[in-house]
């Protein structure tokens, strides 16, 4: 029996509801060669292993509590089969042509690696709020060499992202160290420095925002560019960049830290000299700070 095109990586914790409309956006799919690895990470009862059972095309793999994606991630990575990767949310529903569309795309675009889209608003009950995130102003932002552009400024909606595994490969795991947010943005801008994206400026996926989104708790992000910088630095010392392009992209970084200052001041201000010793000498953030002290 040939190997799935596909593998469907589905980090998952108490959430049997939300994940019972997850994997039926899948299995509906106009594209079918695929296989779903669902990583449950130690959730208390067995709800999930029941839901999954229901479903031939899954592949359930329960672990003990990791407290975050980054860990069932990887072990989805591993256990992957298919030419290609795809990661999903729990709570995050994609729309039935998503798969055909980047298959199509990097069947045919064989100099890019991975291929993303922004993604339509759900609220809890699933209705569509008539909003789009992940869309940049301009759609070469997100497309093409995006290295340059990307870190410090935005990252990929990661339930959006077909990947070729043998770009994962190249780029290894997420890194289980970090706090359960930003993982998947240190991970998405170190793949940046090793393909090309492909943007669709479409919506493939419906997001879902709750109260329970990861992305809620604004303190965890105080360490990210931290993380960061380190990524930044081992480019430098792979010449992939050079030393003009590793000062552009470390300014960028002052610059998310200090949007953070609202999440923690002194934490941010103790960060940005751990980013750049001479951030402060540098006009335009200083100037960046006192705006948002006086927006706050």
């Amino acid at each position: 029996m040939s190997n799935p095109l596909v593998s469907v990586i589905i980090p998952t914790y108490k959430r049997v509801n939300y994940l019972k409309l997850t994997l039926d956006s899948i299995i509906n799919q106009t594209f079918q060669d695929f296989e779903i690895i669902v990583i449950d990470d130690g959730s208390p009862s067995d709800e999930n292993l029941i839901l999954c059972n229901n479903y031939k095309k899954v592949y359930y793999i329960k672990i003990e509590n990791s407290g975050g994606p980054a860990k069932p991630r990887n072990i989805g990575i591993k256990e992957a089969k298919g030419k290609y990767i795809a990661f999903v949310d729990d709570d995050d529903l994609w729309l039935p042509s998503k798969l055909e569309k980047q298959i199509a795309i990097l069947e045919q675009n064989l100099d890019f690696g991975l291929v993303h889209s922004c993604c339509e608003i759900i609220d809890e009950k699933g209705v569509a709020k008539n909003e789009i995130i992940g869309r940049p102003g301009t759609p070469d932002v997100k497309h093409g060499n995006v290295s340059l552009r990307m870190m410090g400024n935005w990252t990929i909606m990661s339930s959006t992202p077909l990947v070729r595994k043998e770009v994962i490969e190249k780029v290894g795991f997420f890194n289980e160290k970090m706090l359960p947010a930003g993982e998947d943005v240190e991970y998405w801008t170190r793949t940046s420095f090793c393909t090309k994206f492909y943007y669709i400026d479409k919506p493939l996926v419906q997001y879902r925002v709750h109260n329970n989104n990861i992305s809620n708790q604004k303190t965890k992000y105080l360490q990210l560019p931290l993380y960061l910088k380190s990524v930044l630095e081992n480019q430098l010392e792979l010449k992939i960049i050079d030393k003009k392009q590793f000062q552009l992209l470390l300014n960028n970084l002052c610059k998310m830290q200090i949007r953070t200052f609202k999440n923690g001041f002194f934490k941010t201000l103790k960060n940005l000299f751990l980013i750049d010793s001479k951030w402060i000498i540098k006009p335009n953030n200083i100037k960046m700070m006192i705006f948002l002290f006086i927006k706050k």
